[in-house]
């Protein structure tokens, strides 16, 4: 094939691709890439932090903790822990929110932009079990943005901050030439020794999670369904605006609950996947004790994929050991015990009928390729919100 065929090629195989994943090429799905011809991409999410933390181990020659010592905990799970105050342990953690990758103008009002914004930064600060302090925000803006979607966008933030004990002390402000690019530090805290890592989980360890998985996702799946049509944020309140298990987190901390915690934004199947990563071990689950979100109007209950497989509940994901009792919920918020920590490094999934499967992590990961997960075929994963 001759050079100008060839670019000819990729040309209307990258325009196939735009159009399957309605221009999100982190999207795209694999079958798009074959033919011999590869996007040039960065690693895959989890591959590119996996390579960068070995680069930061090699600096440091080995000193996790940096030539000062201040820092207990680096790159590896939902926070920073470092050792700046007495008594007290600093937790910091920073997120981006992207305009078409996390949202839509035309899907999500400004209110709602602002309150996921930061609760995804919330939601790090309590899946280590600590209560949040101050919030930092750099927001680039489009020229021509209207000033009135900047102040709903603001003042939702600010009012989501200042329910959980925090204020927004500062950040900076650029032009953005395509689209509103915001990024989100919060900074936390937590009795010194005490955060929970996703380190912790040991065999025989029960695996719990707070309220029902699936809702954020089922409302991006319904968004893509029918584009044109806006939702009622009321209805699927899961995915417009989250709500940061912050006192949750508190009181299992407090009374020594849980040996490991994440929180649930990029999936529980990827999500489990990085305790047991962490603590090297695996896991067994009961497909049935999944706790299934009810969306909608009339609500209906969400497929047994978008639970396994669908992001952003941020609801927390934690491990108990079987000598400690668990109340049916904490704060009005429903525990549900799902499975057991098994010494395989293995995730696993039973149904009614005894069978068991493997599962592997199919949640969200930046730059990653995507086959969509079982009954969503044809539909990208659930947390990419495309442009």
């Amino acid at each position: 094939m001759a050079l100008g065929e060839i670019k000819n090629f990729t040309r209307k195989s990258r325009a196939a691709c735009r159009e399957a994943s309605l221009g999100n090429p982190s999207c795209v799905p694999a079958s798009f890439y074959g033919g011999g011809i590869v996007e040039r991409v960065p690693l895959p999410e989890k591959k590119l932090i996996a390579q960068i933390r070995r680069m930061v181990a090699l600096s440091t020659r080995g000193r996790s903790r940096g030539s000062n010592g201040a820092i207990f905990t680096g790159i590896g799970d939902d926070c920073a822990v470092l050792r700046l105050l007495k008594g007290r342990d600093s937790l910091i953690t920073t997120d981006f929110s992207l305009e078409g990758v996390h949202f839509r103008r035309d899907w999500h009002p400004p209110e709602s932009v602002g309150h996921r914004c930061l609760a995804r930064g919330l939601s790090d600060i309590a899946a280590m079990g600590g209560e949040p302090v101050a919030v930092f925000l750099s927001l680039a803006l489009p020229r021509g943005l209207p000033q009135s979607w900047v102040g709903s966008f603001a003042r939702s933030l600010i009012r989501l901050a200042v329910k959980h004990g925090a204020v927004l002390a500062g950040g900076d402000a650029a032009e953005s030439p395509n689209g509103i690019l915001a990024d989100i530090i919060v900074v936390g805290t937590v009795p010194r020794g005490k955060a929970c890592l996703r380190s912790g989980a040991r065999p025989g360890d029960r695996v719990f999670v707070s309220g029902a998985l699936g809702g954020a996702a089922a409302a991006v799946v319904r968004m893509r369904a029918h584009p044109k049509k806006k939702l009622n944020p009321r209805d699927y309140a899961r995915h417009f605006y989250p709500d940061p298990r912050i006192e949750l987190s508190r009181i299992l901390r407090e009374k020594e609950l849980a040996t490991a915690m994440i929180d649930t934004s990029d999936g529980l199947s990827t999500d489990l996947g990085h305790i047991c990563e962490e603590s090297s071990v695996g896991a067994e689950l009961n497909a049935a004790l999944i706790p299934r979100a009810h969306v909608g109007k009339p609500a209906r209950e969400v497929d047994l994929d978008l639970a396994l497989h669908g992001g952003e509940d941020y609801e927390l994901l934690f491990t108990v050991p079987a000598s400690k009792q668990v109340p049916l919920q904490i704060g009005g918020v429903a525990l549900t015990q799902i499975g057991q920590i098994t010494r395989s490094r293995r995730i696993f999934v039973t149904t009614g009928k005894g069978a068991a499967f493997r599962l592997n992590p199919r949640g969200w990961e930046h730059f990653r390729r995507y086959p969509p997960p079982g009954r969503l075929a044809g539909v990208p994963p659930p947390n990419c919100v495309p442009e």
